[in-house]
C-alpha cells in the first residue's frame, strides 16, 4: 500500500480570498476601482462585499519619505490596531499568504479583486483598448471567465480571447455603464452559490443525566432520534446522525457522521460534520427536544441568513441563542476552530460572540429540552393528553 504523507481532508471550495470572488481585469486600475465601488454600492445592504487592491504609489512614497510618524509602525511595531468608531483598521507588517487572507475574508459574501495585481477564482474581463496588450500577456489568469464588459467604443471580443476561451460565445457581455446589470450578474451568482442545507441529528451523547439513551425514547411512535431524522429529511438535501463510532452499527440504515473530535460533545459533532462537508450549511438539532416539529424547523429555515455565521432560535429559558437547534453556515467552520484553538468548545459561546441571525420562535415551548427521567415522564403525560392517545 502506498504511504500517504498527509491525512486526506475535504477542502472547502475556496479561491485566493474566499468562496465567491471575482478578479476584474483588462482595464486601468482606476476604472477597476470605480466599477467595483459602484457594484458594492448597488448591492450594499443585501450582501457583505469586500474589495482587494494594491497601492504601489503610497508604497513608493513611504519608501522615499518614511512612514507616518504618528503611526506605531514607524517605531517598529509589526501590528497596529485602531478603533475608528464606525470601522476597524489593522496595519500589519508580514507576508500574507492565501491561507491568512481566507481568514480575513471568511465572513464576506463576495470579494471583488483588482485583477491587474491579484488573481481570483472567477474573472470579469473588461474589453479596453488601453490594456489590450497587457491582457494578452495575462491569459493564464483567465481560468473561469463569467462576464465580458465592453468599455465605450468597444463592440468585439478580442480574437486571442476567443482562442483562449472556447466557450466565449456563452459568456454574457455587458456595457461598463450598465452598473445595474453588472450588479445583477454578481447577485445572481451569489444566490446560485448559497450552501445546500444538510441536516444533522445529534445522537452521540451518553445521556448520563437521563440514565438511558435520550434518542431512543418514544414520544411520537418511534425513537426520538428517528422522529427528528424524518423531520429534517423532509426539509434538507441530506440528513445524517452525528454519533459515536460504536453507534454506527446500530444506525446502519442511516447516513452517519462519527465524531472525529473526541470528548467535545455537540461542538465536536458539528465540527465533524463540517470536516465531512465543509461547503454545506448544517441544520443541527439535539435529540432531547420532544416538542420540536416541522412548523418550528420551517420557521427557522425560512429565516436563514446566509450572510451570518449561523441562524439560531432565541431561548427564553437561558436568555441566549440556542446552538442545538440552529443552522450553521459554512463560514462558521473556521470560526468554530478558532474558538477551539483558544480553549473553548461551547457552541453557545460561539453564537454569543459572533454575528448571527437570532430568531424569536412563535412557540417558545418547542425549545423545551428533557434531560431527566422525571421530565421524560411528564413530557409523555403531556403529549399523551394532548394527542388523546
Amino acid at each position: 500500500m502506498k504511504h500517504k504523507k498527509h491525512t486526506k481532508l475535504n477542502h472547502p471550495n475556496l479561491g485566493e480570498f474566499g468562496r465567491n470572488e471575482w478578479a476584474i481585469i483588462g482595464t486601468v486600475c482606476s476604472d477597476i476601482k470605480t466599477m467595483a465601488f459602484q457594484i458594492i454600492e448597488h448591492l450594499q445592504g443585501e450582501y457583505r462585499l469586500a474589495y482587494v487592491d494594491a497601492d504601489h504609489k503610497s508604497a513608493d512614497a513611504e519608501a522615499e519619505n518614511g512612514r507616518d510618524e504618528k503611526s506605531a509602525m514607524a517605531f517598529g511595531a509589526t501590528l497596529e490596531y485602531t478603533d475608528k468608531i464606525s470601522f476597524h483598521r489593522f496595519d500589519e507588517e508580514r507576508k500574507i499568504s492565501k491561507f491568512q487572507f481566507r481568514q480575513y475574508f471568511n465572513e464576506q459574501d463576495g470579494i471583488l479583486v483588482n485583477g491587474n495585481h491579484f488573481q481570483a477564482k472567477k474573472q470579469i474581463v473588461v474589453i479596453d483598448a488601453r490594456k489590450k496588450e497587457s491582457l494578452e500577456k495575462k491569459l493564464d489568469r483567465l481560468t473561469d471567465v463569467g462576464l465580458f464588459v465592453l468599455t465605450d467604443g468597444q463592440t468585439e471580443i478580442y480574437p486571442f480571447l476567443k482562442t483562449h476561451l472556447p466557450n466565449w460565445q456563452t459568456i454574457p457581455t455587458l456595457e461598463i455603464s450598465n452598473i445595474e446589470g453588472l450588479s445583477t450578474s454578481i447577485k445572481t451568482e451569489l444566490i446560485a452559490n448559497k450552501a445546500s442545507l444538510y441536516g444533522l441529528v445529534l445522537a452521540g451523547g451518553k445521556s448520563q443525566r437521563m440514565g438511558r439513551d435520550k434518542g431512543l425514547i418514544d414520544y411520537h411512535g418511534k425513537p426520538q432520534r428517528e422522529f427528528l431524522h424524518d423531520l429534517l429529511s423532509e426539509i434538507c438535501e441530506e440528513t445524517y446522525f452525528s454519533c459515536r463510532t460504536e453507534q454506527i452499527s446500530e444506525l446502519k440504515k442511516f447516513k452517519t457522521i462519527p465524531d472525529t473530535f473526541d470528548d467535545l460533545g455537540p461542538f465536536g459533532g458539528i465540527l465533524s460534520a463540517f470536516r465531512q462537508n465543509p461547503d454545506a450549511a448544517w441544520l443541527v438539532v439535539a435529540c432531547d427536544l420532544p416538542l420540536l416539529d416541522k412548523e418550528a424547523i420551517t420557521e427557522l429555515v425560512e429565516r436563514q441568513n446566509h450572510s451570518k455565521i449561523a441562524t439560531s432560535f432565541y431561548s427564553e429559558e437561558t436568555d441566549f441563542p440556542e446552538p442545538l437547534i440552529a443552522i450553521w453556515q459554512p463560514r462558521s467552520y473556521s470560526v468554530l476552530l478558532q474558538f477551539l484553538a483558544q480553549g473553548y468548545a461551547c457552541p453557545r459561546k460561539v453564537l454569543i460572540n459572533s454575528e448571527i441571525e437570532l430568531v424569536y420562535p412563535k412557540r417558545p415551548e418547542v425549545l423545551k429540552n428533557v434531560n431527566h427521567p422525571r421530565e421524560a415522564d411528564d413530557m409523555q403525560a403531556f403529549l399523551h393528553g394532548k394527542t388523546g392517545d
